[in-house]
């Protein structure tokens, strides 16, 4: 059994050097920009693909009801008009939106210590800049080869308010997806039982060891047997598959990370990226391997 106990490899107690490219990698798949090489891998590229795409759709309706609106109020004016307008205010929203995600990123509505939020005010406001900006290029454009002129219809700075305030509307709007999609990708681990019921018997024979989930910091398989890593005593046995483990505590806040290894989620103290999706999960004094192929694990533990 000892060979079981040691493929949990022990932490070092000397910290390794720092790992710039792997910890640049790290953030791109927070970011969404990692994974494999489209930048979609992983629950955080869901994210930002899904709300996308809600983004698009709703600002596509509204782009087209507004067309509809300016061309019924004035019918003598070309289509080509609002189309340009409307459509122009479209494609710089949709093609600056990743700010708005990149701010998320750092700031979701949930974040800690609160003072971080206050990134979104500037967020917003470069946002706005680059919106605005966007679609009075492309307006300047495509009236030059129509053989007409676009001009704001007042004041820059007073018309810029006016876009600025709508922007930032669709700022709010927007992180909002952003907090829904996310919560329904990654539903938040299930409560912890009372006290009287955070107990686990471990059977072994005839003998039955009690002892509280807390205690349980990991379960590895061991044959036919499953083996509890428990924290302050020794590792004990337990004749059963590890797949019976996992259904009875699972619901009790225990993650599968690996076909091997059950980890409780509370004795979670870091993930290392290994490199092609996997990670090493730190647990006390040891830590177990995170396979690439349970994502679920993988996100709820980066909300945890």
């Amino acid at each position: 059994m000892s060979n079981v106990y040691n493929s949990a490899e022990a932490l070092p107690r000397n910290k390794a050097p720092r790992d710039w490219w792997r910890e640049a990698r790290d953030w791109r798949r927070r970011l969404g920009m990692g994974g494999d090489s489209s930048g979609t891998n992983g629950t955080a590229g869901r994210t930002w693909l899904y709300t996308l795409g809600i983004a698009a759709a709703i600002s596509g309706c509204v782009a087209m009801a507004d067309v509809i609106t300016l061309w019924h109020d004035a019918p003598a004016r070309s289509l080509l008009c609002p189309v340009i307008t409307e459509g122009s205010s479209f494609i710089t929203s949709i093609l600056f939106f990743r700010i708005i995600w990149l701010a998320w990123c750092v700031a979701p509505p949930t974040v800690r210590p609160r003072w971080k939020l206050l990134v979104h005010g500037p967020a917003a406001v470069l946002y706005s800049l680059f919106h605005v900006s966007g679609f009075v290029l492309l307006r300047k454009l495509a009236f030059d080869l129509a053989g007409s002129s676009y001009e704001f219809a007042g004041s820059p700075v007073h018309e810029f308010l006016y876009e600025f305030s709508k922007d930032t509307a669709g700022y709010v709007l927007f992180l909002g997806a952003f907090t829904l999609v996310d919560r329904l990708l990654n539903p938040p681990l299930p409560a912890t039982p009372p006290i009287s019921q955070a107990t686990f018997d471990i059977r072994d024979g005839a003998r039955v060891s009690r002892v509280h989930l807390d205690d349980i910091v990991a379960i590895t398989s061991a044959g036919n047997y499953v083996e509890f890593k428990l924290r302050g005593a020794k590792p004990l046995l337990m004749r059963s598959a590890l797949s019976a483990i996992e259904q009875e505590l699972v619901p009790r806040g225990f993650l599968r990370t690996h076909r091997s290894w059950l980890v409780n989620a509370k004795h979670v103290r870091g993930l290392v990226p290994e490199g092609s999706g996997d990670y090493k999960v730190e647990l006390e004094g040891f830590t177990v391997p995170l396979s690439r192929r349970f994502r679920e694990a993988l996100a709820k533990l980066r909300g945890t």
